[in-house]
Order: structure tokens, then C-alpha cells, then sequence
């Protein structure tokens, strides 16, 4: 039976309260082989302490990488980077699976051809008392659901086909869900690039949609991760910060790398974003766009 090393990533940045649960979420997997890479970005607590404490509980090795602070991006990036295994697992230090979770994603990713990424739904946790529950029950209304805002969701399908939706581009705009929903190739990487650090909240589905381009895609309609609300997360304070052309920068990236791959009504929606964009968006851009490649070359 074809049994190959899954890489359970986990980014974390301060995640004491939580990352031991996250742990034992990928400890209790029915699943094995496993690896648990572990990307620090430079903690002041006892996160680090706590995952080595916590070797000497389970039978899979677990690799502790520090990592300069240079955004989410970079983190999930190095996580990768510094992994084994023929898929890429996200599980971020606040979030856990269903015990068959790996085992049921692996069981689609083999069963079909040229599959990128499995997705699944996923259960939201919203701890008690830590987010007002009238603002949590607005955002769930958009955002609970994700899967749902697709017009043609199936347990197999082409990645172009899910990128030709003529609902593309109405909200929720991540149609997939946050890193920990999908199982991911880890030759997808190497195929479409790594995550777009000049991204904050977008990198994610960003990365997935060059995904879609290349490769196959497929569906598990259970719930079989939980991502946890609170207010300390980066979801969290993302969504409370105003990121500087973040929407301009997807836009762009969308024009870019996906445009042949959208029906004829969302390049319509997606040229009048574009074109509607501020003239300064432009300079600033050029001039990320040089600093980006100046230290690629350098």
C-alpha cells in the first residue's frame, strides 16, 4: 500500500496557549508516516519549550526550525522549504483535525490523477467570551460557509473549471478555507511558486488559485479540521488592520497568473477593478516589485 511521508507544518509566533492541543490533534492522526516541522518565528514564550517537552509523547518526529520575523508568508514558506514529505499538511498552532483527517484527505489526493489539493469543510470555534458574539455571528454569516459559495462544487474536478465559476469573484473571495483545510502536493511548490509574502490576509486562497491552474482538485464534504476565533489570532488583527493595495495586489495577481482561466463575466468584473484602481497603487507596486527582485538577485 502506497503510504508516503506527509509533513504536518506548523508556523507558530507566541502559541503556548494552544500549541499542544494542535500537537496532540496530529499525534491522534490514524495516519502514519508523519513528520511535524515546527517554523518559529523568534517567540517569547515557552511555545518552543512546550513542542520539546512534547517529543517524548509521540512516535513522530518533530523538527524545530527558528525563523526570522518577516510576515505569515515567509513563515509558511520556510515550513515548506525545510519539510520531507510528498504533501504539505498546515496546521496552525491554534487550529486541530478530526483524527482521520490526514487519512481521509491522502485516500482522495491518491485516488484521482493529478491532484494539487484536497480541501474539506471545516467546524469554527469561537472561544467564550474573547470576541463579541453579535460581530462573530455577522462575520459567520459570510465567512461559516465557505464551500457553499461555489456554483459547482464536486468531489473531483478540474482546478480550471472551479476558476471558470461565474461567481469567482463575488464574496467570500476564499472559497477553500485557511491553511489548515487543504492537503496539499508539495510539487505544487515547485509548480506554481511558494506563498506571495506582499500578501497579509489574501496569501493564502492566492496561492491555492495558482494551484487550480495546473492541477486537479478534490473535495471531501465533511468537517474534518476546526479553525478557532479569538482575538489574539492573526485572522483576527488582520481583519481589524487596513492593509496598504492588499485587494490591488490580488487583483493584480489574479490579471497575471489566472486571467485565461475565468469566464468571460468575471474578466469583465476583474478588468473594471483594475482600471479603477488609484494611479499611486501603480508606483508603489513598481517600486515593491524592484526591491523583490533586487534581493532575489543579491
Amino acid at each position: 500500500m502506497y503510504k508516503p511521508l506527509i509533513s504536518v507544518c506548523i508556523p507558530t509566533y507566541n502559541g503556548s496557549k494552544y500549541i499542544e492541543e494542535a500537537l496532540q490533534s496530529v499525534n491522534n492522526q490514524t495516519y502514519r508516516p508523519l513528520e511535524i516541522i515546527i517554523s518559529d518565528d523568534s517567540s517569547t514564550d515557552n511555545t518552543l519549550q512546550i513542542v520539546n517537552n512534547f517529543k517524548v509523547k509521540t512516535d513522530i518526529v518533530i523538527r524545530c526550525f527558528l525563523h526570522r520575523r518577516k510576515g505569515i508568508g515567509s513563515n509558511l514558506n520556510n515550513c515548506v522549504i525545510n519539510s520531507l514529505g510528498e504533501f504539505i499538511k498546515f496546521v496552525f498552532q491554534d487550529d486541530f483535525m478530526e483524527n482521520n483527517c490526514i487519512e481521509k484527505m491522502l485516500e482522495c489526493a491518491i485516488k484521482f490523477k493529478n491532484i494539487g489539493l484536497v480541501f474539506c469543510k471545516r467546524k469554527i470555534l469561537l472561544e467564550n467570551n474573547d470576541i463579541d458574539i453579535n460581530d462573530f455571528n455577522e462575520w459567520y454569516k459570510q465567512f461559516g460557509n465557505l464551500t457553499d459559495s461555489w456554483t459547482n462544487l464536486k468531489e473531483f474536478q478540474t482546478g480550471v473549471e472551479l476558476l471558470n465559476d461565474d461567481k469567482f469573484l463575488h464574496s467570500p473571495y476564499n472559497k477553500v478555507g485557511e491553511p489548515i483545510a487543504p492537503l496539499i502536493n508539495k510539487e505544487c511548490f515547485y509548480k506554481v511558486g511558494y506563498f506571495n509574502t506582499f500578501l497579509k490576509q489574501a496569501l493564502d486562497y492566492e496561492f491555492y488559485y495558482r494551484v487550480f491552474k495546473h492541477y486537479n482538485v478534490g473535495f471531501i464534504n465533511e468537517e474534518l479540521v476546526t479553525f478557532r476565533r479569538h482575538s489574539t489570532q492573526a485572522t483576527e488583527k488582520n481583519r481589524n488592520n487596513k492593509f496598504s493595495y492588499e485587494y490591488e495586489l490580488l487583483f493584480i495577481s489574479y490579471f497575471k497568473n489566472l486571467f485565461n482561466c475565468f469566464s468571460k463575466k468575471v474578466k469583465k468584473d476583474l478588468l473594471i477593478r483594475i482600471i479603477g484602481m488609484p494611479i499611486n497603487f501603480i508606483y508603489k507596486l513598481t517600486f515593491a516589485q524592484v526591491k523583490y527582485y533586487f534581493r532575489r538577485q543579491f
